[in-house]
C-alpha cells in the first residue's frame, strides 16, 4: 500500500532541503522543539524510535504543532510500521529494508521511506515500486560523489541521504539531481535542546531552510 502514496511523500520531502532527524529523550521537550524547527522553516521532522520517549513525542507534537509533518525513523520492524501508521504518522523512515518490513508497508497508508546503500539495494527497492529511497550512512558510504555515481545509471530513484551529513556538506548533496532533500540533526544538537534553547535553534533552522539557495 506504501508505493501508492510515494508521489504524496515525495511531494512533502521536497518541502524544505533538510528533514530534522531528532532523537527526543523527554516528551516535554517535543513540543517546544517541534515549533521551533517548522518555525525556522522545516516542517517535516523526523522523529526516531530510538527513546521510550518517541512515541509520546510524536503524538504530542501531531495534535499541538501546527504546520508540522511528522514521520517517524528508525523504523526496524513490521511493528514499529503499525504503532507509526496508528499514530497517524504521515511517513516512516528505515535505516534499510527487510522482506518483512517491506510487506508490512503494503498493508498501512502511510508513507514508506527504506534505506538502501548499494546499488544492489536501491535496484532491489525499486522492483518493490519505491523509486524514493533513504540513503544511509551517506557520508561513511562515500558522499555525494558516490550519489552522484548512481544518478547516471539509476535515474529512476531520487535519494534522501542521511548519516554525517553537516551544513557545510549539504549542498554538495542538494546540488544532484537525485537527491530530494538531506536529513541531519545539526539544527538541533542534544546539548541544545537540554538548555531548551529554542530560539537558537530556531535561527539554526532558518539557515538550514535556506541551503538550498547555497546549492543553486
Amino acid at each position: 500500500m506504501s508505493r501508492e502514496y510515494q508521489k504524496t511523500l515525495g511531494q512533502a520531502l521536497a518541502l524544505a532541503p533538510v528533514v530534522p532527524v531528532m532523537v527526543i529523550e523527554r516528551v516535554e521537550d517535543a513540543v517546544p522543539l517541534a515549533r521551533a524547527l517548522v518555525k525556522g522553516g522545516l516542517p517535516v521532522l523526523e522523529i526516531t524510535l530510538r527513546t521510550p520517549a518517541a512515541m509520546d513525542a510524536i503524538r504530542a507534537i501531531i495534535a499541538e504543532v501546527e504546520g508540522a509533518i511528522v514521520g517517524s525513523g528508525t523504523v526496524l520492524t513490521p511493528e514499529q510500521l503499525r504503532d507509526s501508521h496508528r499514530l497517524g504518522c504521515k511517513f516512516a523512515v528505515s535505516p534499510g529494508a527487510t522482506g518483512r518490513l517491506l510487506g508490512a508497508a503494503e498493508d498501512y497508508e502511510i508513507d514508506f521511506l527504506p534505506g538502501a546503500v548499494t546499488a544492489s539495494e536501491a535496484m532491489a527497492l525499486l522492483e518493490w515500486g519505491y523509486a524514493i529511497q533513504k540513503f544511509f550512512p551517506a557520508e561513511p558510504a562515500g558522499g555525494a560523489a558516490y550519489l552522484a555515481a548512481l544518478a547516471s545509471p539509476l535515474p529512476q530513484i531520487r535519494f534522501c541521504p542521511t548519516g554525517g551529513i553537516t551544513p557545510e556538506k549539504a549542498p554538495a548533496y542538494l546540488k544532484l539531481g537525485n537527491v530530494i532533500t538531506v536529513g541531519g540533526s545539526w539544527m538541533a544538537p542534544k546539548k541544545l535542546v537540554e538548555a531548551q534553547a529554542w530560539a537558537e535553534i530556531e535561527r539554526l533552522a532558518a539557515g538550514s531552510a535556506a541551503l538550498r539557495k547555497a546549492a543553486a
